[in-house]
């Protein structure tokens, strides 16, 4: 169908194959190497997050620009990810297709995940200390300070399924930006395929936990310079309180309504 078109890019068919193929390869990757390239992931999201802040900051814009060029903006942090090469806990939720194959087992599944996880969280953070020392949060006269905090006190008060569901929403986006990602064959075409869903999941406000890993502690730790009055709520009770239902929200996104159904369309019955 795609040559029919005259797309030069992988099929859907091809792309389940791959992302069970690499699954495997990443779940069974050296400790240190998913320790370190998860570190490197944390990082790169926030550099994305850092990005999105900036935009956010430029109360010349009205709602819409100031969202859809903000989302663009971070879609940097996962352009990084996929191009120069990270673990990212989100988008290892596309493990599930190899696990569902057969091809890794449950225990290298939550192994990777849980190493992931804690790893983009320290690079999260390690970012977070930088954008402090640096004092880059004092640009536009404090502006993007005070936009951090709002955004981290924003995020503090989510109730719990809004919470959630947010991060289903943020996770079949980014999930779906990974896959169009390895339909492409250059760096070009993967570049073009993130910024569409990523831009999408930002505009439209849905939650991401490992940038809440960057967002909520930046706030925190700026809200007795930048925060009074609009950062009460910002404590690390509330950022635990934010990742618990986005975490699982994200699993439940990018791996059921994502990996398993792309699974039982192309892969089920193949082994």
């Amino acid at each position: 169908m795609n040559e029919l078109f005259g797309f030069d890019v992988y099929a859907p068919k091809e792309i389940a194959e791959k992302i069970e193929t690499i699954g495997v390869t990443k779940a069974r990757l050296p400790v240190l190497s998913q320790i370190t390239l998860g570190l490197l992931a944390g990082g790169f999201i926030g550099l994305g997050a850092l990005y999105f802040t900036i935009v956010a900051s430029d109360a010349s814009l009205g709602f819409a620009a100031s969202r859809i060029l903000g989302g663009v903006a971070f879609s940097f942090g996962l352009i990084l990810v996929v191009v120069a090469g990270a673990e990212l806990f989100t988008g290892n939720n596309l493990l599930v297709m190899a696990c569902a194959g057969g091809r890794i087992t449950t225990f290298e599944l939550l192994r990777n995940w849980i190493i992931v996880y804690l790893a983009n969280f320290v690079g999260a953070l390690g970012l977070v200390l930088l954008v402090l020392w640096s004092q880059q949060w004092r640009m536009n006269s404090n502006g993007v300070g005070i936009t951090a905090v709002k955004i981290a006190s924003a995020k503090a008060a989510l109730p719990f399924w809004e919470a959630f569901f947010k991060g289903v929403l943020c996770n079949i986006l980014v999930c779906l930006g990974v896959w169009l990602a390895l339909a492409g064959r250059s760096v070009v075409d993967k570049v073009f395929a993130i910024i569409f869903p990523i831009s999408a999941f930002v505009a439209a406000g849905f939650e991401h936990s490992v940038a809440n890993m960057y967002f909520i502690p930046l706030g925190i730790l700026l809200k007795n310079q930048v925060g009074q009055g609009i950062a009460e709520n910002l404590s690390w009770f509330a950022l635990w309180s934010n990742l618990l239902p986005v975490t699982l929200g994200n699993i439940f996104g990018g791996s059921v309504m994502v990996t398993l159904v792309y699974h039982f369309i192309y892969r089920r019955g193949c082994r």
